[in-house]
């Protein structure tokens, strides 16, 4: 419903500004080179992703899986360095480390043998999907951002709600399918626009590493709106991760490790 939500709003919305404009829209459509690159992104960030966070948030707590959200950034900058080799500075892959150790710290089981939780292991795979995503659509990025975001929009949402039709979900309510909507077309569509713009002058591993100064918003959420509690392992987390990501003004060199003894002071407090 999120996608759908996203890809018929923006697609209403790119229907009615080629009509408005005369075909006159700005930006360059997609190329027929381009679709089989869109495909896959679609495939891997809309279709196997989103399904891999659904069941993830349903074992691990808002709060935390906020904060684990943030290995897309990192996945995002090794696909883009090792694959496609996109350059990424020292600051940005001291800054990934960071970020990845945060992630670990929280989906370590302290009350189990050295095992990964089950609901961490299933978000860092839809991470892994959206990192492959952020990639391919860089390759597409140069086109016209509204006609993508729809594209993925409309089909990712119609081959999820197809998926959850065959094993036996029904259609909620018209208030929760409005709401859904709302929220999909905020939070994915004009979300992904302004994604491929950056992709398309910044590069998919700096843009990642803006991006991930996002799910600090959802794990503050999390904890304000839900009542979640600020637990010792989201305290060191959050000041890895927050050190990782901050602007050089806010946090100058060695912040790192001024971030993590922040965050064991939380934890401790």
């Amino acid at each position: 419903m999120l996608y759908l939500g996203s890809g018929v709003s923006l697609g209403g919305c790119r229907l009615a500004q080629r009509f408005l404009l005369g075909g006159r829209v700005g930006e360059a459509r997609l190329g027929r080179s381009e679709w089989p690159w869109l495909a896959a992104a679609i495939f891997t960030g809309g279709v196997i992703a989103p399904v891999l966070l659904m069941f993830g948030l349903s074992h691990t707590a808002a709060a935390e899986a906020a904060l684990m959200l943030n290995l897309e950034g990192v996945f995002t900058a090794v696909v883009a360095w090792v694959v496609f080799r996109e350059h990424v500075d020292r600051r940005i892959a001291a800054g990934m480390v960071a970020i990845a150790a945060g992630a670990m710290v929280l989906a370590w089981n302290p009350t189990e043998a050295v095992r990964l939780s089950g609901g961490a292991v299933l978000i860092a795979g839809a991470c892994l999907g959206w990192a492959i995503d952020n990639n391919l659509t860089r390759k597409v990025s140069a086109s016209d951002p509204l006609q993508i975001a729809a594209m993925k929009g409309l089909v990712a949402g119609g081959v999820n709600i197809g998926i959850a039709l065959s094993l036996g979900a029904s259609i909620p309510s018209p208030t929760t399918v409005g709401l859904a909507a709302l929220l999909g077309l905020l939070s994915y569509g004009v979300s992904l626009i302004l994604f491929v713009l950056a992709l398309r002058n910044l590069g998919a591993g700096r843009t990642s590493a803006y991006f991930s100064t996002a799910p600090f918003v959802g794990a503050l959420i999390g904890v304000l709106l839900l009542g979640e509690p600020v637990t010792g392992r989201l305290g060191v987390a959050a000041g890895l991760i927050w050190a990782a990501v901050a602007p050089r003004a806010v946090v100058p060199t060695g912040g790192m490790a001024a971030g993590a003894a922040w965050g064991i002071a939380w934890a401790a407090a």
